[in-house]
């Protein structure tokens, strides 16, 4: 969902030449600025390593519920996965801004009690270990789908049709507790022109980032 709406915001950009998805299936969209890339298994990506250089950024928008899901599965479709990643791309493209989207809540110290917090939390920590330019960690908590985003989990696609109404009122009520994928994709290209006085970015942030935009 955050992928496609951040999608819409690089190929609307005038400043941004040229986009390359990388996923297990292709995006249902053309476009003169987009080169998609459907790579089946994300664990390998040697084969198409020239097809990952030269770029300015990168904004890494993959991710799992951990919803009934074992601590070890977990870990290798959120640290592993992003990590094997993100270490390509650090390896590739020494200038690049890497941007990825965690969740809020997410535990920094890797010890809570929560294990996808614990798990988001030793990804966030890798990742600014690696030889970017820059790392940004997006802490959003509600985000509300625009623009004809939709989430490809059927789960969540119900959730946003029975809360969809709600989501309005609390924006009305509490503007910096949730923003849409409008505003997410905008705040990306943002910190990869101009960068941000943190690394660690929550749903207040990202909006003031816009808000500087525009």
């Amino acid at each position: 969902m955050l992928g496609h709406g951040v999608l819409l915001e690089c190929l609307a950009a005038a400043d941004v030449e040229r986009v390359v998805t990388v996923g297990r299936t292709a995006v249902p969209l053309q476009h003169p600025k987009l080169e998609q890339i459907v790579q089946p298994d994300l664990f390998e990506l040697a084969a198409i390593e020239p097809r990952l250089q030269p770029f300015d950024a990168c904004f890494f928008c993959l991710g799992v519920s951990s919803f009934r899901m074992g601590e070890a599965e977990y870990r290798r479709l959120t640290y592993d996965l992003t990590l094997g990643v993100a270490t390509v791309l650090a390896r590739l493209n020494r200038g690049m801004t890497f941007v990825y989207v965690s969740g809020a809540q997410t535990d920094s110290t890797e010890h809570g009690s929560s294990m996808w917090a614990r798990v988001k939390g030793r990804t966030e920590n890798s990742l600014q270990r690696l030889s970017f330019k820059a790392v940004y960690l997006f802490r959003p908590g509600a985000i509300q789908p625009v623009k004809g985003v939709h989430s490809k989990t059927r789960m969540y696609r119900v959730l946003y049709a029975l809360l969809g109404p709600l989501l309005g009122l609390a924006k009305r009520v509490r503007p910096d507790s949730i923003i849409t994928s409008e505003g997410i994709g905008l705040a990306m290209l943002e910190v990869a022109r101009h960068g941000a006085a943190k690394a660690v970015l929550e749903t207040a942030d990202l909006k003031a980032l816009v808000r500087r935009l525009r």
